[in-house]
């Protein structure tokens, strides 16, 4: 093992994976904390780096999934924690890889990760899409990704990111860790967040695929009105006769009003196919 620990040591944190690994020991204490890792969960961690959340994980739990896309890091993690069996490597793009491969049946996966920032949306998303297999998620993400994940309506942060994340999920912001807590130290400040499917969503869309599209052309322009960026989906008197005023701008509705969006829409496409 003490041959592997000096490339620990100089393995240098890659730009293009957006790398910056944490080391400072009492920021870990309180990400473990706040994550309560027990024996019984089924965790996966994406994105390990050199292990400073792996470690604490598997000597509270004796197992655990990692998602690691450099594969430089795959060896020193194995050296490092060659003596828990139920270690598991997946080597690839967490943007691709399926989760519903780890869990057995009846499991809920407790996914944890210091997200490289490049890629912290969309993994986002990907991740809700497995929502229903999720128990819960903890994740250090740039500060100001968290702040759009749990914005309300009528703030600057809120979002496409916001309306989605809590359309199947409660967001919890936890703290906020500073730049000198990784190495590199990044430009900007990071938070952590949890996130909690909700056992039964609070306003289930007919077809969430629908409320997807009509929040992502809401927010096409977000300082023109709704008027002008839904026209394409829907005529502006069919939302002024279910209670929307087309002259706000998309950050003023709520997850309720836009799930009412998505709904009037998929019954207008189920009429006009009925028709035809």
């Amino acid at each position: 093992m003490s041959d592997h620990i000096p490339k620990a040591q100089t393995h240098k944190a890659r730009k293009r994976f957006g790398q910056n690994f944490l080391h400072d020991q009492y920021v870990i204490g309180r990400i473990i904390s706040s994550i309560h890792p027990q024996p019984d969960d089924c965790l996966v961690e994406i994105g390990p780096g050199m292990g400073a959340l792996t470690g604490p994980i598997l000597d509270a739990t004796g197992k655990l999934h990692v998602v690691e896309l450099d594969r430089d890091l795959i060896p020193i993690l194995r050296t490092q924690f060659f003596n828990f069996p139920d270690f598991h490597i997946h080597e690839g793009d967490a943007l691709k890889f399926d989760f519903s491969t780890i869990p057995a049946e009846g499991q809920q996966l407790r996914i944890v990760g210091n997200l490289p920032y490049n890629i912290s949306t969309p993994l986002i998303f990907h991740l809700l899409s497995h929502h229903s297999l999720v128990k819960d998620m903890h994740f250090m993400l740039q500060k100001e990704v968290v702040e759009r994940l749990a914005a309300e309506p009528g703030s600057g942060d809120y979002g496409r990111l916001s309306i989605m994340a809590q359309y199947y999920c409660r967001v919890e912001p936890l703290f906020v860790v500073g730049p000198g807590s990784f190495n590199p130290p990044p430009k900007v400040d990071s938070a952590i967040v949890r996130l909690v499917p909700h056992p039964q969503l609070p306003y289930p869309a007919k077809d969430p695929a629908v409320l997807e599209r009509v929040v992502r052309e809401a927010f096409h322009m977000r300082r023109k009105t709704l008027r002008n960026n839904l026209k394409k989906l829907i005529d502006p008197g069919i939302l002024e006769e279910i209670g929307i005023d087309t002259s706000l701008r998309p950050e003023r509705l709520t997850l309720a009003d836009y799930v009412r969006i998505a709904d009037t829409l998929t019954d207008i496409a189920k009429e006009s196919g009925d028709e035809t």
